[in-house]
């Protein structure tokens, strides 16, 4: 928000009250996806909250919880387990469905969270953009960085990749560029050095 406003790309909210509800906009609060001011500021001042809309947002909110609930949590266990194992007593297959396992429970996890959060927005009159566009059929890492938690990457896109030049400067840059967006990318999801490696 002080950072668009210091590019000037909106005038800064005036009334104290929108302004709080922005900044704590609980459904987006937790884990995504991430709202930045220009795409709500006018629903912050005027929304309209309908029955359909209202029941979309349960519906919305159920898959998300279900997601969440019925699929990583579930999924968890096994990973869980696997990963408790001592690297020794490891068996390429096992290591492979703990692999696969992962993919599911983390992308059943994020996806979860932010559905629930695009229902509660809309129980509220609020059009929350998505934040996964069915990652794992991307053609491509980039296409997967485009797809997955979408907020999430386009914020570092814009607040960080983008000033540190992006990739209009020669390779050692760039590459330095992708190191910092990644490093503190890892930091986001987590201050623990399994976090940081990822």
């Amino acid at each position: 928000y002080l950072v668009d406003i210091y590019r000037r790309l909106f005038k800064p909210q005036k009334n104290l009250f929108t302004l709080a509800l922005y900044v704590s906009f609980f459904p987006q609060l937790i884990a995504g996806p991430i709202i930045r001011y220009h795409t709500i500021a006018a629903q912050l001042e005027k929304r309209q909250v309908t029955f359909d809309l209202f029941i979309s947002g349960i519906k919305r909110f159920i898959l998300g919880l279900g997601k969440k609930v019925l699929i990583a949590n579930t999924v968890a266990v096994t990973v869980d387990k696997i990963f408790a194992i001592p690297l020794q007593d490891l068996t390429t297959p096992l290591i492979w469905l703990g692999v696969l396992c992962y993919t599911i429970q983390i992308y059943f996890d994020f996806s979860g969270y932010s559905d629930m959060a695009i229902g509660l927005g809309r129980m509220f009159g609020f059009d929350i953009p998505e934040n996964f566009n069915y990652p794992y059929i991307a053609k491509s890492i980039q296409d997967f960085w485009r797809r997955w938690h979408i907020s999430l990457s386009s914020w570092f896109r814009d607040y960080l990749y983008i000033p540190l030049g992006g990739n209009r400067v020669g390779d050692l840059r760039l590459y330095t560029n992708l190191f910092i967006v990644f490093i503190l990318c890892g930091f986001w999801h987590g201050a623990s050095w399994h976090f940081l490696a990822w």
